[in-house]
């Protein structure tokens, strides 16, 4: 037996040597990307609204009416927000709740939530979060029924890559990645939404 594994290993070992060394592999992945132009940002839009999410396009003079007015839409009353977030975009007319580490019961008893972004990704749709002060902590964009995040188009960027190039200075922080709303599906594909999160995803898009 040890005179066969010895003649199978030297027939491996003539192979070896007879055979040219391999190619070094290429590796020559997108490790940049563009910043925002409009053909980004259209192309963010156009992504967020494929995963089922209301996107406006607004002025940045008309934000906080369009956060009003997206809260009275979709029957928000009891708002909750991060400590962070500026008062222009908290609207007067509902109760707006500083989240200071409010329990997931207590969050769960509030309509919607408006927070800001870290930046969002155009080729895949997505929102990035990393618990800045007016992005606030993971829980407050899980519980709450309504999520309405605001987008500034020099936040936008192309692709993973150039979106990872940036969160290297945040990389200590929790990141939260949102595509759409919250959304799974069954064995027959029944899509349900709301299970793991916000049912409802506005995203309000401002220079």
């Amino acid at each position: 037996m040890s005179t066969a594994r010895d003649e199978i290993l030297d027939r491996v070992r003539s192979a070896l040597a007879r055979s040219a060394a391999p190619e070094p592999v290429v590796r020559a992945y997108r490790r940049g990307g563009n910043g925002a132009h409009p053909q980004v940002v259209d192309l963010l839009c156009e992504r967020l609204a494929d995963y089922k999410a209301e996107v406006r396009r607004v002025g940045a003079d008309d934000l906080p009416a369009a956060i009003a007015e997206t809260c009275t839409a979709r029957g928000v009353v009891r708002l909750v927000v991060p400590p962070g977030l500026p008062h222009a975009w908290r609207p007067a007319e509902l109760e707006v709740v500083e989240d200071h580490g409010l329990t997931p019961r207590e969050l769960d008893a509030l309509d919607g939530v408006v927070t800001a972004c870290t930046l969002a990704i155009a080729e895949t749709g997505t929102l990035v979060l990393s618990a800045q002060p007016d992005e606030g902590r993971r829980a407050l964009t899980l519980v709450p029924d309504v999520h309405i995040c605001i987008v500034r188009e020099h936040q936008v960027v192309d692709g993973v890559p150039a979106a990872f190039a940036q969160l290297d200075a945040v990389a200590r922080r929790p990141l939260t990645l949102v595509s759409g709303p919250s959304a799974t599906s069954d064995i027959e594909l029944s899509r349900v939404e709301g299970v793991h999160g916000p049912r409802q995803l506005v995203v309000l898009v401002a220079p």
